[in-house]
């Protein structure tokens, strides 16, 4: 079967991915974890639900407000809570073949998790890692600011607007257009996904990664 150019004429110098959602699913161990906090807090479920996914954890709870909570101290023992449930993490469908086929010194992930719950994660869905990782504790701002992706592709040694992101979240993606990366969208976690502009497909499986003139190219069968 043919292949076809995702991005026609175009090559990117290095492939930037989120992790949540878009290398893995996390989905039902983060949802047991921050269901559990809100409950203990007062805080409403459904929304919390609907507002958590691709921002850092310490983000979210100062997003909330809480009268004399303690914000740092919150995130952080979220975060150790996370690393200690990791049932039911698993890879999105085909990212495994799609990642062990790029050179490694050409991709990164860019996740809004800490360091050591990404690396939990990562080894629970059994995934390769890249030379570059960005998590949450080494950027100033996290999404949906541009500064993980421009702060990535800065350690790689090119510019955001030559690299392709790879999101799932709102959150994400204008975290990547801010930084003027292209963008492919991954849907596997979403009932409902946003409406988006940009190329949109439900896995990995059909998508390949190779070298090209230039950089990276992005090709589906």
């Amino acid at each position: 079967m043919a292949e076809s150019e995702i991005f026609p004429g175009r090559s990117f110098s290095a492939f930037l991915f989120d992790m949540d959602g878009t290398i893995l699913t996390s989905l039902l161990a983060a949802e047991r974890v921050w269901t559990r906090w809100a409950m203990k807090h007062g805080v409403d479920v459904p929304h919390l639900m609907a507002t958590l996914h691709g921002k850092r954890s310490i983000d979210t709870v100062r997003s909330l407000a809480i009268p004399g909570m303690d914000a740092v101290a919150e995130a952080d023992a979220i975060t150790q809570a996370e690393i200690e449930d990791v049932e039911g993490v698993e890879a999105i469908p085909g990212v495994g073949d799609f990642l062990a086929a790029l050179p490694r010194e050409r991709w990164a992930i860019v996740t809004s998790a800490p360091r050591d719950l990404a690396l939990a994660r990562i080894a629970a869905a059994r995934l390769p890692l890249p030379e570059l990782m960005i998590a949450s504790e080494d950027v100033p701002r996290g999404k949906p600011a541009p500064d993980p992706y421009l702060i990535a592709a800065g350690r790689l040694g090119f510019q955001a607007t030559d690299c392709l992101v790879f999101e799932d979240a709102p959150a994400g993606i204008q975290a990547g257009e801010h930084a003027g990366a292209s963008i492919v969208v991954i849907s596997a976690t979403h009932a409902s996904p946003a409406q988006t502009p940009h190329p949109r497909f439900a896995d990995y499986h059909g998508l390949a990664g190779r070298p090209v003139p230039g950089g990276l190219g992005l090709f589906g069968v």
